[in-house]
């Protein structure tokens, strides 16, 4: 007997983006057998948007204003009848044998399998965000790989064993699901042709805005440590040593910025180079100019957000000693 299928998603303000989900839902080879969307106090169209595609697709819609993205999942999953569990995102586009591809691994027992995710980009802004901030392929390690909630599969009962989705975090929830999961499970199934289209901000304040969530959510989960503590001494440390260096003794130690500037800017550009062949050439050399400017601007939200998240954590503490979570 073919399992039952429940796609679950949380929106906020979505009435730009939720149709061309939806469409894309509608559009795939293995139709989920219901779709439980979750708003989270939509303010503008979006719940009009979604009703109006209740004829078209198996849609449960809950309205809960206030609820944040764990609350808002763990509530649909809740409210699911399906044994499995595919998420994904509004502000995505899925691939059409996207849910087919997540599905396949299960036959062979999965408990969780990884989509992937790709930026669905367009002029010189967009390509150097979606190079800069996402992934390629090739940089993935299957087994290594966390997956993002905007492309993930697992067994409900999966999810109960892990006491669902942390709701005492606003950002980097998927992470910490990730995480309880695999501590449970093991490396997870990938699943490289369930591909999630995503369009990353469109400006640097929205970009600032989201990486500093990010990293508060780090400080939060207490995530990355060695990461925030590198990025800390290269910018408060190691670029004014080099520079005084530089200044006081020889110039030469500038070339440290080139020698550092080539290893820190490398993917980006590389991925850069692969994704920019419509482009015009003025609008190449923006995309090329704007890959530092993207990357020092998520590494100074980062820089902010982060210390903000620890003294939220040494306040609050942490609700869930989550890096147990699955341990014999």
């Amino acid at each position: 007997m073919t399992p039952k299928v429940s796609v679950i998603v949380t929106v906020k303000n979505e009435e730009k983006t939720i149709g061309k989900l939806l469409a894309s839902l509608k559009a795939q080879t293995r139709p989920p057998d219901e779709i439980i969307i979750v708003d989270g106090g939509s303010t503008d169209q979006t719940v009009e948007v979604i009703k109006a595609w209740a004829s078209e697709l198996p849609l449960k819609l809950i309205v809960r204003p206030g609820l944040n993205i764990s609350q808002g999942r763990n509530l649909a999953i809740k409210e699911a009848s399906g044994e499995i569990i595919a998420s994904t995102d509004a502000g995505v586009r899925l691939s059409p044998n996207w849910l087919e591809a997540l599905l396949k691994p299960f036959e062979e027992g999965a408990k969780v399998v990884s989509g992937f995710f790709l930026p669905d980009v367009e002029g010189a802004f967009e390509i150097a965000m979606g190079a800069t901030v996402l992934p390629s392929l090739e940089d993935v390690n299957p087994r290594k790989f966390l997956p993002s909630s905007r492309s993930v599969a697992f067994l409900k009962e999966a999810w109960e064993k892990v006491g669902g989705y942390p709701e005492w975090l606003d950002y980097c929830e998927d992470l910490i699901f990730d995480f309880k999961l695999r501590k449970l499970y093991g490396p997870f199934p990938f699943a490289p042709e369930a591909i999630a289209y995503f369009k990353p901000r469109t400006n640097l304040r929205d970009f600032f805005i989201q990486y500093y969530r990010y990293a508060r959510g780090d400080g939060k989960a207490d995530l990355w440590r060695l990461r925030h503590f590198i990025r800390y001494s290269t910018y408060l440390v190691l670029v004014p040593a080099l520079f005084l260096l530089g200044l006081k003794l020889n110039p030469m130690w500038w070339f440290g910025f080139v020698i550092g500037g080539i290893l820190y800017l490398r993917s980006p550009y590389r991925r850069l180079f692969r994704m920019m062949a419509g482009l015009s050439f003025r609008e190449k050399v923006l995309a090329f100019l704007l890959v530092p400017v993207i990357r020092v601007t998520g590494d100074l939200a980062k820089m902010v957000g982060y210390p903000v998240g620890v003294v939220w954590r040494l306040r609050y503490g942490v609700p869930e000693d989550w890096r147990k979570m699955g341990s014999s």
